[in-house]
């Protein structure tokens, strides 16, 4: 798994990476592609707004509407040009409708007559030489307007073109119109792909982690169970010695060891039993209005023996004037237990620990320091976790399965109470808990 998981990362990774890349090559491609058709379209509208104009030319008769009209001189009737037979406004109207032929609506363009004659006159929209000055950002088309064939006004009539110039921006703003709903598929599909992918690596790792958990757990359960196994195989061995036998001290002495030790096994499977019964949420608590401090002198009861073994001290300070809150009497002093049991387990010489309640905004509170071996950061963080325990290299030093404070999490949450953890390493341990107070009934 350790070597298997980095290569599936890095494979899927790279496989994402390309698709990306294709993504953007093949969206790149496209949009080119779209350009050159767009810009071969413009040159089609100028074709055909440029022959409308020739055809409607034609069909205008050049008297009356000719500028500076000569009648002294017939032949140059014939000479009226498309930028005399025309307003601006005409000519416009003629090439917005070639764009709307083509499917092209709401462009922004410029356009112009130019002739090749000497007489000036070129007619020009009014945003024109501005536009076709500036290349870099516009396109220029140009097409000839050419006189009907075979009239007699050609060779008459000055050549003309009509320039149409369009913003690049307009013209790249109708192919990403074009292209939005492909890129937008591309873009969300793209983002599903990446989220699974991150799922699939979160999936991985949390499996990892519990493999590395589960194996923690049965080296750490295989210790608990074999050192009192040990035990009592040695004490009943010393039981079947004759002279053992006939000496009851003796008897008493690894009679009581071998029930010690089958008390120990009994706690370890009764924590594993609980634990079980949490993650199915079977258990259910008996909640009831309890002062806390009785259930917590009953608790500091029971860690007298363990921590005069230590050599430590207990200075308890229950200060708090109010200590009626719902509890479990059993789960209650076991949360209270385990606390001062870790504190004990994990402490150093000289031992001392500090147990004090006081009431904070309708709670009560119980504070437990230590000044054990503290614990860092990422311990602080995971310590509520089933099964973890702080890393303490090949030294199994501390009995348990880390089960202990995860037991006290779900215990306080079942109790809708609040717990928190601070710790420097080397310098020891402080628990805060945190209880809504209710009103005594025997008061009320």
């Amino acid at each position: 798994m350790k070597k298997i998981f980095p290569i599936i990362t890095v494979l899927v990774f790279l496989s994402m990476m390309g698709i990306i890349y294709f993504q953007i090559v093949w969206t790149r491609q496209s949009f080119k592609d779209k350009e050159v058709r767009f810009e071969q379209t413009i040159n089609m509208v100028t074709a055909t707004a440029a022959n409308v104009l020739v055809e409607d030319r034609a069909k205008v008769s050049p008297f009356g509407t000719r500028k500076n009209a000569d009648l002294l001189f017939p032949l140059n009737v014939f000479s009226n040009t498309i930028a005399q037979q025309f307003s601006p406004q005409e000519i416009r109207d003629r090439i917005e409708k070639a764009f709307n032929k083509f499917g092209i609506k709401d462009i922004g363009f410029e356009f112009a007559i130019t002739t090749t004659s000497m007489m000036g006159d070129d007619l020009q929209s009014k945003n024109f030489a501005a536009l076709y000055r500036d290349t870099m950002n516009n396109t220029a088309f140009a097409i000839p307007l050419d006189p009907p064939g075979g009239s007699l006004a050609e060779g008459l009539v000055p050549q003309e073109l009509l320039v149409l110039v369009v913003p690049k921006d307009n013209v790249e703003a109708l192919i990403w119109k074009q292209m939005i709903w492909m890129v937008l598929g591309s873009v969300v599909f793209t983002s599903i792909i990446f989220f699974a992918f991150f799922i699939t690596i979160k999936a991985l790792l949390n499996q990892k982690k519990l493999s590395e958990i589960k194996s923690d757990f049965i080296n750490n359960m295989t210790h608990e169970f074999k050192t009192p196994l040990a035990t009592i195989s040695l004490a009943v061995d010393a039981l079947k010695n004759e002279k053992v036998i006939s000496d009851r001290e003796k008897v008493a002495y690894f009679s009581g060891i071998i029930k010690d030790e089958n008390k120990r096994m009994n706690k370890q499977v009764e924590s594993i039993l609980q634990a079980a019964l949490f993650d199915r949420q079977e258990m259910s608590l008996d909640l009831k209005p309890t002062h806390a401090h009785q259930l917590i002198q009953t608790a500091l009861n029971n860690v007298r023996l363990p921590l005069e073994e230590k050599h430590g001290k207990l200075d308890v300070a229950l200060t708090a004037k109010h200590d009626c809150i719902m509890a479990d009497e059993v789960h209650f002093t076991n949360i209270i237990n385990n606390l001062l049991d870790n504190a004990i387990k994990y402490s150093k010489e000289e031992l001392q620990i500090n147990f004090t309640t006081s009431n904070a905004n309708g709670h009560f509170r119980i504070k437990i320091e230590d000044n054990g071996i503290g614990m860092n950061k990422e311990t602080v963080q995971r310590i509520f976790e089933k099964f973890y325990r702080a890393h303490t290299g090949n030294i199994h030093n501390v009995k348990g399965f880390g089960l202990g404070l995860a037991y006290v999490k779900s215990i306080v949450d079942a109790h809708h109470g609040k717990i928190k953890a601070e710790s420097t390493l080397g310098k020891g341990s402080c628990f805060t808990l945190e209880f809504k107070l209710v009103k005594d009934k025997a008061s009320a």
